[in-house]
């Protein structure tokens, strides 16, 4: 995938991608608390996203996008998670689903359809593949959800959770069952806005609260039998597939990271700033402290380099096997929450109070644990392929 030119500034040039991301992150984090209290979708983030054509970031140039890759795409979402992670979760999904519309070869209209929608601003797609049954598809077993073959097309019926993002999507990706004598299984790409379709306002987490992941109800959705754009027998599934895998765990590492990096700034600005009157200095000239922080930059360091690395080899075509890109996920998430809790446990109660924002870093850094594959499932397929099993 090809890369965007991002030339050296001179006074008249524009703005590079971190210059960029970095004036949005710091826009968006004046009303990120308010959106976490009240689970309100930040609406006006995208709108913004849209202006700067970083909706299109990962976009074929010949559909008008900047044609990006995954060095791009993390610095992207990790810079946007510093200001707002739900924002930041919503816009990974996007690259996510555009990268896999390349990489699968969806029918050719359909592609220049998105792709072309995304760099005009006006489109967003997530994939909607988790049930209540089921849980995540990572794990095994069949989707619920049964496409329908009809003379006019196929019908869609199902109960998806945890539909990241979906006040604003324009299209969804379902995972879904066909209905055939040797069923098939794979997504079928539904308009949000097809009749039929049902949110039920379900999300009500501890953090990432702005997502609004909420659970979408299909019933009887009529699309087009070209929709139907990645089907395949149940059993050509089981094999991780090395570009995805890369992309959906760096775009996860580099957003949570991006969450422990404020927190890290805020645990900055509160040590300096903080003079107890016992001590007559700065809670940053204690050797404790400044060791403490040292531990911070350790792990953010590992992660950086972590993130870097992986996403240049796979823009240059040498992806990770999907156990190397489980483990990296595994270790950058790991390292944010760490350093998170390192500032929690060494604050006290500010570090606590809903006032100050290191709480609310905390609560959204630990749904790094929630994202597919887990913790769990990462380390027992790394310790069967070492153990020849």
């Amino acid at each position: 995938m090809a890369r965007p030119d991002l030339p050296l500034r001179s006074i008249d040039a524009p703005p590079s991608l971190a210059e960029t991301v970095a004036a949005l992150a710091a826009e968006f984090a004046v009303t990120a608390a308010e959106h976490d209290r009240s689970g309100a979708f930040p609406f006006a983030n995208f709108d913004r996203l849209a202006e700067a054509g970083l909706l299109s970031l990962i976009t074929p140039r010949r559909f008008g996008g900047h044609g990006g890759g995954l060095q791009e795409a993390t610095l992207a979402v990790g810079g946007i998670a510093r200001g707002e992670p739900s924002t930041a979760l919503v816009l990974s999904m996007q690259y996510l689903q555009h990268a896999s519309i390349e990489e699968r070869g969806w029918p050719a209209h359909l592609a220049e359809k998105l792709g072309r929608e995304a760099a005009a601003g006006v489109s967003v797609i997530n994939a909607l593949r988790v049930e209540p049954e089921l849980g995540s598809p990572a794990r095994g077993g069949l989707p619920a959800t049964i496409a329908r073959r009809t003379p006019e097309g196929w019908r869609v019926s199902g109960h998806k959770i945890f539909s990241t993002g979906i006040p604003i999507l324009s299209w969804l990706a379902v995972w879904a069952t066909t209905d055939e004598a040797e069923p098939r299984v794979g997504t079928i790409l539904v308009p949000a806005d097809a009749p039929g379709i049902k949110v039920v306002e379900s999300w009500n987490q501890l953090g990432m609260r702005a997502t609004n992941s909420h659970d979408v109800i299909l019933d009887d959705v009529l699309v087009p039998l070209d929709h139907a754009v990645d089907l395949r027998p149940p059993a050509a599934w089981r094999v991780p597939e090395p570009g995805k895998s890369a992309w959906s765990a760096l775009l996860i590492g580099a957003l949570y990271d991006g969450v422990a990096r404020s927190a890290r700034d805020w645990f900055i600005g509160f040590l300096k700033s903080r003079v107890p009157a016992n001590l007559g200095a700065a809670l940053a000239t204690l050797p404790r402290m400044q060791d403490a922080v040292g531990e911070i930059e350790a792990l953010l360091a590992v992660n950086a380099r972590l993130i870097a690395s992986a996403a240049r080899d796979v823009d240059d075509g040498r992806p990770p096997s999907p156990s190397e890109s489980g483990l990296i996920k595994l270790t950058v998430t790991g390292n944010a929450i760490a350093a998170v809790e390192i500032a929690v446990k060494l604050t006290g109660n500010p570090g606590l109070s809903r006032a100050n924002p290191l709480e609310r870093h905390y609560r959204d850094v630990l749904c790094a644990r929630i994202h597919t594959p887990q913790d769990d499932s990462v380390r027992l397929a790394a310790g069967r392929l070492a153990l020849g099993l």
